[in-house]
């Protein structure tokens, strides 16, 4: 059977995964990517799928939503998984990557497949004449939240209404090296009661008691930050709240949040401190750390000033300082078809965050299943969606349920269909993990698709 022809435009984490999988079923693909001449305010680096927030891929286990959805796309073969699990730092439960070594990765497989032609160039509209030229069995829009502004307002006109939008902000990152050791400690949360040795664990540690907790609150509270712009609400996505706006709901909001001390212990006191902020390696070299559940907009000066107030952090240097942007995605129920494709402009499919999902895992998914999609459509083959009890498959039914106000999602255990028995609480994960394992392996051996 003859190769189809893609255009793939943007080459972030969807937009490489959907290509990827295009090109290794045989069909060719032209890659439109904006870097190196223009890039977002968020972006730094000229490789692709390049992981802008944190580095974390956030847990690892099977018993989470995104453990399983992990399972799952390593099952089918994802390059997205691959790259990250040979990219892989110390970071508990959870998978976290060198960024630089992950991107790097993910560019090195797009440059090595001959059927991915790489075109540096940023498309402004649905309707470019090259687009159409390059994609004549499909065009996917895998710009990411942050899309042009050309692009944004193509794919606002081509669904009949505005977007929606919300803002996200990220985490600073600082230098290993200017830490005080004296004062922090390095342990994973529960580590001692789990039979870790003092000074093992995947977590550096800055331990505050209450006064200095106190101090740090007032200075956060009060500290200046990046305002959004006049004509634009503000809407932050909840898992991804600016630490600062998660303080004005209460003094001890961070304490039972980001900042939590549950399961550590203070070496220098033997205590509990009153609060946590742990930093993370971000690289294999761990030369440098991310502020874990810190993502601000607070300004830079600003920035230096609040967190060097933590303790062993008083003369922290800046690798990188936290920001906030824009995310776009489009109201997905009512713009796109259960096959992702745009209602009003068929033959356009869109991938990622701008399809409505919520992080890096879930764009990735959406990318690898679009591109397995298209490519069983140009076999002429009809892929039959993931089962709704599996983490893929409730991950694209949420695109498909109606709400009053649509919001993006990461996946958990919530967008799945109810168990059918009573349990108790504590056993509800393993029991929605158990049965999408069960519901995934019976789909992939009826659909062909491990057998690849």
């Amino acid at each position: 059977m003859p190769s189809s022809s893609f255009a793939v435009v943007g080459a972030g984490l969807a937009g490489c995964e959907c290509a990827l999988q295009l090109a290794l079923a045989g069909h060719r693909v032209t890659l439109f990517e904006q870097k190196p001449h223009f890039r977002s305010p968020a972006h730094v680096s000229d490789d692709f799928a390049e992981l802008v927030c944190s580095n974390s891929l956030r847990s690892d286990e099977r018993t989470s939503g995104v453990g399983l959805l992990k399972a799952e796309m390593r099952a089918l073969g994802s390059a997205f998984m691959a790259a990250a699990d040979a990219c892989r730092v110390p970071a508990g439960k959870a998978l976290a990557v060198d960024r630089e070594a992950f991107a790097r990765a993910m560019t090195g497989a797009v440059a090595a497949l001959p059927r991915i032609t790489v075109r540096q160039r940023r498309i402004d509209s649905l309707d470019d004449a090259e687009l159409a030229r390059c994609g004549a069995d499909g065009v996917v829009i895998a710009a990411g939240p942050l899309a042009s502004d050309g692009l944004s307002a193509a794919l606002a006109a081509a669904i009949g209404g505005e977007h929606c939008y919300f803002y996200d902000a990220i985490a600073p990152i600082v230098w290993t090296h200017s830490l005080d050791m004296s004062v922090v400690f390095r342990a994973s949360r529960y580590g001692a009661e789990n039979g870790e040795a003092e000074g093992e664990g995947d977590y550096l540690n800055c331990p505050m008691s209450r006064e200095e907790y106190e101090a740090f609150f007032a200075a956060l509270s009060e500290g200046r930050v990046m305002e959004a712009r006049d004509f634009e609400k503000e809407v932050h996505f909840e898992g991804c709240m600016p630490l600062e706006a998660l303080a004005r709901r209460g003094p001890r909001t961070l304490t039972f949040g980001p900042l939590k001390p549950v399961g550590f212990v203070d070496p220098r006191t033997g205590r509990r401190p009153w609060a946590v902020l742990q930093l993370r390696a971000e690289n294999a070299n761990a030369e440098t750390c991310n502020l874990v559940g810190c993502q601000t907009k607070l300004l830079q000066g600003e920035q230096e000033r609040i967190f060097r107030l933590v303790p062993g952090m008083e003369r922290a240097e800046f690798a990188r300082f936290g920001s906030m942007h824009r995310n776009t995605y489009v109201n997905a129920p009512r713009a796109l078809t259960p096959s992702l494709e745009l209602k009003t402009r068929p033959g356009v499919y869109l991938a990622g965050q701008i399809s409505g999902v919520e992080g890096y895992v879930e764009s990735a998914a959406s990318g690898l299943w679009l591109g397995l999609m298209l490519a069983a459509r140009a076999r002429g083959r009809v892929l039959p969606p993931p089962p709704p009890e599996s983490a893929l498959g409730a991950l694209l039914g949420h695109l498909q349920r109606p709400e009053k106000r649509f919001q993006p999602s990461n996946i958990h255990f919530g967008l799945m269909p109810e168990l059918d028995e009573r349990a108790r609480k504590k056993e509800r994960k393993a029991l929605y993990a158990a049965r999408a394992e069960a519901a995934f392996v019976d789909w992939l051996a009826a659909s062909c698709l491990g057998t690849r």
